[in-house]
Order: structure tokens, then C-alpha cells, then sequence
């Protein structure tokens, strides 16, 4: 466990702290935000809803970066061009913040001669944009995309993504709703099947046109008497313009014309395909082992309690400055394009000691998932790349020593267990945990050192052989090396018991204490585990609402549990 906590709370007071020269400014950088557990819950559920709808449909995701070189975005949005983030030249390429999703997913195909595939990308895309945040218009924000690419049947594809959306604003219950389609061969073809001569199909398409705004009734009565169409004709017209359909832009077309601009050579310049150095696309296959990766973490995660949030991708420069020593080098600065100075965060710990100075929150029990950006020199067989993701658990706030501590090597155990990697060892260099141990366990203050010697050859030598040199040879009383030994023979029981629990971070905390919080909080059982319950090998369970106890055996204490929470 490295010295995480130690560091953010420098930061913290490095960043919320006026030290009399200059109080730097806390706040997220111009149309960016943060974002709180509660928010973060919300979409969460919208995600989930969207991805179980896209996995349903056979779609796979891929993964690109969230820069690209700058030449792969130039020409491909016209005057929009202007909204690109560029990132300062720093020496080496020039590259961009992507602005959608659609021209990286065009390069990806190019780039690995795919022809066909169902793909979603769910991911954040950066636009400079004047934002208008209380209408929902950001220049950093989430774009979900959903592609089939390749040589299809006419409209069949497009079907399918009309059905998706259908399935997905039914599922998330946002109350009525409509679809509209936004492509002129629909009207074409349905002019065609009702009858109208092809000399009138503009002429009465722009007078369907006018439906948003007037009745059926009224757009009928101009077809017929002003443009001179069969009453037949409109009335069948009639018949397809009633039915409710939703609305689907034209990415489809926009990806085929990007996808052959950025594969063929049109003879003066073949585009090169390639990502920026030090990072890399991921496929299917690939995508599908991080989110199994991903789930198992955050599971973990979520049964101790944590919460998440997300923070922007870029913080203002001046939030950044100086907390890397000499590793500032390594920051990816954005080209200064007018307003503000930016740079692309380095880790996550610095944009959560801002957040929670910024929110004056003094506790919090957080992770967060998410991608840094460093320039350093990559090594990307060796695993080193200049993209890449950083996973943070962090337990913010004041509480007794070493017990959060211990909490964040239980959640180690449980990952590495479930994630089924084969025999681990984790070690910690925190002398302090032995010592709060050895305290418990009655060991004298002048026996600390020589028990610890004794403790470090578990490595090498069985329990027994371990505990009798403690008791023969270092003079350790009986009843202190046993409870020891009930330390250290603790496997971390039921990592995947997908069981949520919570400790209080106080050293010897009351039982009353204990049993207030869960009322408050509205934990519906407590599990007890003391000194007679250690020598049982029980831990007793007790309902809060009815203050009803049972000692209940090790082994079998998930499966009460899960028994007596499902029939709460």
C-alpha cells in the first residue's frame, strides 16, 4: 500500500489552504464539472440500462484514445474544425482531444481492415465550445454511440438502431415519447409505396415537413387542393405519418463517407493510420476482459461501501503546478487557444484533493476508475503507455490509525482472490500493523522487536514452529502467541460472497456506538466478533430492528446472511 492517503491530505491543504501569498482558485475549468456519488448512481443506472440493451442486440465495444494525432481530425468537421482542443507542442506529435467518436471509430476499422461489425462506444468527447451548462451544453461530455458498419440490405440496419432506441427510453420510463427519423429516403420510399409521381416528391415532402407545426387534417387539405395530389395518395400518406417513429441522425452515412475519406488514396496523400505514441485501441475481445476486470473491482468496491465521482479529464494548469516535483515534465499541457491555461490530469488523486476542498467534504470512502495522461517515454510491451487507466480507493478523513488501513488490505485480498491470478502475496511496509497486533494480543512493549523478528520467518516456517519459538525461546506467554496466531492464520473469509459490509474506523469502538450507526444508516444486521466468539469460531448476528442475536458458525454465516436480508 503505497502513501496515498498521506499525499492527498497534503494536497488538500496544499490546495484549500491560503498560505497567505496566494489562494489558488478551486474550480473545475470552463464548461466542466464535477461529479457526486448521487449523480454518479444516476448514471449508472442509465449506462447499465443502455449497455444491457446494445449487449441484447449482439453489439461489442471497443476502446480508442482520447487524443488523436492532429492530422486524423483535420478536414473532418468543417467549420467545427475550430472547436478542436489542441494539446500544446511539446516536442513530438501533434495531436488533438477527439471531438466525437464517429472519426476515431473511422480509423479504427481503416486501420485494422475491418468490413463489418455491431459496435457501441460509450466515452468522453471535448468540443470548445460556448457552453450553456444549465441547458446541458458542455465542452466535455458523454457521447453513446451505436454503429453497424458494413454492406447491408437497405434500411434492415436501420431498423435494428430504430428498435434500440424503442427498447432503451422504454426501459429507462422517461414517460411518453417520440421518435423521429431524420432521412430523406424514408419519405422516398414511402411516396414511392403511396403513389406519388416522382415530379411531386419534393413538392409534398416539404409540405410533410410542415407536421411539427400544423395538423394532419390542414397538411392533407395543401397536398390535395394546393399541390394537386390524388386523395388517395394523401390518404395512404395519411396511413404512415401516423405511426410514432423516433429519431436517428445520419452517423451511419457520416461513418461510410469519413471511412472511405480516411482508408482510400485519393493519389495526392494517403492519411496515416495509426494511434498517438504511447497509447492504443482496444477490440472486442480485449474490452471484454476489462469490463470482467472492472466489474469484479468495483464489486468489491461497492460491498465495502464506496462511493465514486468523476472528475474532467483536464483541470486548469495552475491546479496541477507543482504537485509533481520533477515529474511535471511529464504533464500534457493544452495548446493556449484563448481563456484558460489547461492540462490533462496526471493521476486522479490531485482533481479529488481539489474536489473535496473545493465541496468541503472531510470524509469520504471513494474509488474511481478512470484514464491518466503522462509523456513519459512509453514502453508499452513492458505495460508502460502514456494512456492508460488508474484505479484509486481512497478513505478520506480523520479516524483511528491503521483501521481504514486495514479495510484497504482486505479489499486487495478480495480483488486478487476473485480475480482467480493464482497464489499472491501482499506485503506491507507499515511496521505500525504488527504493533497494533502485537498491543491487542498482550504482548509487553520490550518484547515488540524480538516477537516481530520471529513473526517475519512465517515466510519460511510453519505456525508451530513459529509459536514455539516465540513461547521457548523468546519468553511470550501462551495466551498472547495463540492469539497471534488467530491473526495470522485469517485467510480473509468469503471474498466472493458478494456480501456488503462496513466497519467503523475507531480503535475499540463501544457496542452501543456501533449498533446507533447501523440504525442510522439503516444496516439491517450486525456481526459480532469477540474474544469468547474468536475461541467458538462463531460470530454472533444480530437484527437491529429486533435486537434478535444467534451465534452462527463461520462457514455458514453468509448463507444467514443472504437468508435473512432476502426476507427483509
Amino acid at each position: 500500500i503505497d502513501e496515498e492517503v498521506s499525499k492527498l491530505l497534503q494536497l488538500k491543504a496544499q490546495i484549500g489552504e491560503d498560505d497567505g501569498k496566494h489562494q489558488m482558485v478551486l474550480k473545475t475549468a470552463k464548461g466542466t464539472r464535477d461529479y457526486n456519488p448521487k449523480q454518479m448512481a444516476i448514471r449508472e443506472k442509465v449506462f447499465n440500462t443502455i449497455l444491457g440493451c446494445f449487449k441484447r442486440h449482439g453489439a461489442e465495444t471497443i476502446d480508442t484514445p482520447v487524443f488523436e494525432l492532429k492530422e486524423t481530425l483535420t478536414g473532418k468537421y468543417g467549420e467545427d474544425s475550430k472547436l478542436i482542443y489542441d494539446l500544446k507542442d511539446q516536442g513530438g506529435e501533434l495531436l488533438s482531444l477527439r471531438y466525437d467518436l464517429t472519426v476515431p471509430f473511422a480509423r479504427y476499422l481503416a486501420m485494422n481492415k475491418i468490413t463489418n461489425i455491431k459496435r457501441y462506444h460509450i466515452a468522453k468527447v471535448y468540443r470548445r465550445d460556448n457552453p450553456a451548462m444549465t441547458r446541458g451544453r458542455y465542452r466535455e461530455f458523454y457521447q453513446c454511440d451505436f454503429d453497424i458498419a458494413g454492406q447491408y440490405d437497405a434500411m434492415i440496419p436501420d431498423a435494428e438502431c430504430l428498435k434500440i432506441v424503442y427498447e432503451i427510453l422504454s426501459e429507462l420510463d422517461i414517460g411518453d415519447f417520440r421518435i423521429k427519423v431524420n432521412d430523406r429516403r424514408i419519405l422516398d420510399g414511402m411516396f414511392a409505396v403511396c403513389g406519388v409521381p416522382d415530379d411531386k416528391f419534393r413538392t409534398i415532402c416539404s409540405t410533410v415537413d410542415k407536421l411539427d407545426k400544423m395538423p394532419w387534417e390542414e397538411v392533407r387539405k395543401e397536398m390535395v387542393s394546393e399541390k394537386g395530389l390524388s386523395e388517395e395518395a394523401a390518404d395512404q400518406i395519411g396511413e404512415y405519418v401516423s405511426l410514432q417513429v423516433a429519431q436517428i441522425d445520419e452517423e451511419v452515412s457520416k461513418l461510410l463517407q469519413l471511412k472511405a475519406q480516411i482508408g482510400e488514396d485519393d493519389g495526392k496523400h494517403q492519411m496515416v493510420l495509426k494511434t498517438a505514441k504511447g497509447t492504443r485501441d482496444y477490440n472486442p475481445k480485449q474490452m471484454a476482459i476489462r469490463e470482467k476486470v472492472f466489474n469484479t473491482i468495483l464489486g468489491c468496491f461497492k460491498r465495502h461501501g464506496a462511493e465514486t465521482i468523476d472528475t474532467p479529464v483536464f483541470e486548469l494548469k495552475e491546479t496541477l503546478t507543482g504537485k509533481y516535483g520533477e515529474d511535471s515534465k511529464l504533464i500534457y499541457d493544452l495548446k493556449d487557444q484563448g481563456g484558460e491555461l489547461l492540462s490533462l490530469r496526471y493521476d486522479l488523486t490531485v482533481p479529488f484533493a481539489r474536489y473535496l476542498a473545493m465541496n468541503k467534504i472531510t470524509n469520504i470512502k471513494r474509488y474511481h476508475i478512470a484514464k491518466v495522461y503522462r509523456r513519459d517515454n512509453p514502453a508499452m510491451t513492458r505495460g508502460r503507455y502514456r494512456e492508460f487507466y488508474q484505479c484509486d480507493f481512497d478513505i478520506a478523513g480523520q479516524y483511528d490509525a491503521m483501521i481504514p488501513d486495514a479495510e484497504c488490505l482486505k479489499i486487495v485480498y478480495e480483488i486478487l482472490s476473485e480475480l482467480d491470478i493464482g497464489d499472491f502475496r501482499i506485503k506491507v511496509n507499515d511496521r505500525r500493523i504488527l504493533d497494533g497486533m502485537f498491543a491487542v494480543c498482550g504482548v509487553p512493549d520490550d518484547k515488540f522487536r524480538t516477537i516481530c523478528s520471529t513473526v517475519d520467518k512465517l515466510d519460511k516456517m510453519p505456525w508451530e514452529e513459529v509459536r514455539k519459538e516465540m513461547v521457548s525461546e523468546k519468553g511470550l506467554s501462551e495466551e498472547a502467541a495463540d492469539q497471534i496466531g488467530e491473526y495470522v492464520s485469517l485467510k480473509g473469509e468469503a471474498p466472493n460472497s458478494q456480501t456488503s459490509a462496513e466497519v467503523m474506523y475507531k480503535k475499540n469502538p463501544k457496542l452501543l456506538s456501533q449498533l446507533q450507526y447501523c440504525e442510522d444508516s439503516g444496516i439491517p444486521l450486525v456481526a459480532i466478533l469477540g474474544e469468547q466468539e474468536l475461541k467458538d469460531g462463531v460470530v454472533k448476528l444480530r437484527a437491529v430492528a429486533t435486537r434478535e442475536e444467534a451465534d452462527i458458525s463461520r462457514a455458514d454465516l453468509i448463507a444467514e446472511i443472504k437468508r435473512k436480508t432476502s426476507e427483509a
